[in-house]
C-alpha cells in the first residue's frame, strides 16, 4: 500500500441530531466524500478541572488533508461544544478505486 494525502477526521458531537447536521454540511459543501456516524459512544475526559462522562456520536470523515482547515472552520461555526474534538489521522493506504472516488467527491 502506498501512502496518500487523504485523511480521516474524527469529530465527536453531543447528539445524533448534531452529528447529522455536521455530516450533511461537510458532504453538501464537498469537504468530505463520506461521513460515517457512530451513535452511542461513551466518552470519558478531563474538562474544567474534573473528569466528565458524556454519551456522544462519533463522526468518521473521509477527506483530503488540504481541506482540513476548512473543515475545522465549518465545524466550529455550528458545533455546540466550546472545544469540539476535530482531529485528523492519515490514511496510509486503501483501495485505489475508493481513494480515486474520495478525491473526485471532495473539492
Amino acid at each position: 500500500m502506498k501512502g496518500t494525502d487523504r485523511i480521516i477526521v474524527l469529530i465527536t458531537a453531543g447528539s445524533e441530531e448534531e452529528a447529522h447536521k455536521i455530516a450533511k454540511l461537510l458532504v453538501n459543501e464537498k469537504k468530505a466524500a463520506c461521513v460515517n456516524i457512530v451513535p452511542g459512544v461513551d466518552s470519558l475526559f478531563h474538562w474544567k478541572g474534573k473528569i466528565d462522562l458524556a454519551r456522544e456520536s462519533l463522526l468518521l470523515v473521509k477527506t483530503r488533508a488540504s481541506l482540513f482547515p476548512e473543515i475545522v472552520s465549518l465545524v466550529k461555526e455550528i458545533h455546540s461544544y466550546e472545544v469540539p474534538e476535530i482531529i485528523a489521522l492519515p490514511i496510509i493506504g486503501g483501495s485505489e478505486d475508493y481513494l480515486n472516488w474520495l478525491d473526485s467527491a471532495c473539492r
